[in-house]
């Protein structure tokens, strides 16, 4: 005679485990919708017991950008300043693409925790190592900005066109009347054979276009050995 079935152990609560799986939810819920309740019912628990792992919606969020910033891959060895730190961003731009909600989240927290200093740490670290002063890697991480965590801001947001051709191009013809250059612009791809007429930019593209112009920027400064105090001193003071 056989005994009851067992009922499959639970995996115990901890930390990691409540991190990982809200940042799961996320992906297929979206951030908004994602609350301590939805995340409890997910787990298997009350709500309650969330709260031995985070204190709140807070340090959930927080936590939830330590584990993207640990899907970024490790800085690459023996490779020089400007490669180590190209990789480093581009690796942490494809952590981001594959959570649409991370950079809504990156730049609504209020304090950097360990884990996201770390990353910064080592890229600061890079340009050290490569010869740069402190100076020219201050202002290096400032005019990385965003671009850091793999990310930027458009400028606008850009509706789509009409899906119909007749209504596109007219469209398109009202616009030129008062808005040439940008026009000239957005057409260009299709007369240069890239993608059609208000089909939007290539994202990567443009993100590793604009890496690599800072990045070449950067070291032109670091080889001039240049110095942000002489662009500081008011204009006719002498040293």
């Amino acid at each position: 005679m056989t005994g009851p079935a067992k009922t499959p152990r639970r995996a115990p609560l901890n930390r990691d485990r409540v991190l990982r799986a809200a940042v799961a939810l996320a992906d297929e819920i979206g951030i908004d919708a994602l609350s301590m309740r939805s995340l409890a019912e997910r787990l298997g628990v009350v709500p309650m017991a969330l709260y031995k792992h985070v204190a709140n919606k807070e340090e959930l969020l927080d936590g939830m950008v330590e584990v993207i910033v640990g899907e970024i891959a490790p800085p690459a060895r023996g490779a020089d300043w400007k490669d180590a730190i190209r990789q480093r961003i581009l690796s942490a731009r494809q952590a981001l693409l594959s959570h649409r909600w991370a950079s809504q989240v990156v730049e609504s927290r209020r304090h950097a925790t360990p884990v996201v200093l770390d990353y910064m740490d080592s890229l600061i670290g890079m340009f050290r190592a490569g010869g740069f002063s402190v100076d020219l890697t201050h202002h290096a991480m400032h005019a990385l900005g965003s671009r850091m965590w793999g990310f930027t801001q458009e400028l606008f947001p850009t509706p789509p066109p009409p899906a119909d051709p007749e209504a596109r191009a007219a469209m398109f013809d009202q616009l030129a009347a008062r808005y040439p250059h940008i026009i000239e612009m957005a057409t260009a791809g299709s007369r240069d054979g890239g993608s059609a007429p208000g089909g939007g930019c290539d994202d990567q593209f443009e993100f590793e276009f604009a890496l690599d112009v800072l990045l070449d920027g950067f070291e032109r400064l670091h080889r001039q050995g240049w110095d942000s105090t002489a662009r500081r001193r008011p204009t006719g003071a002498t040293a």
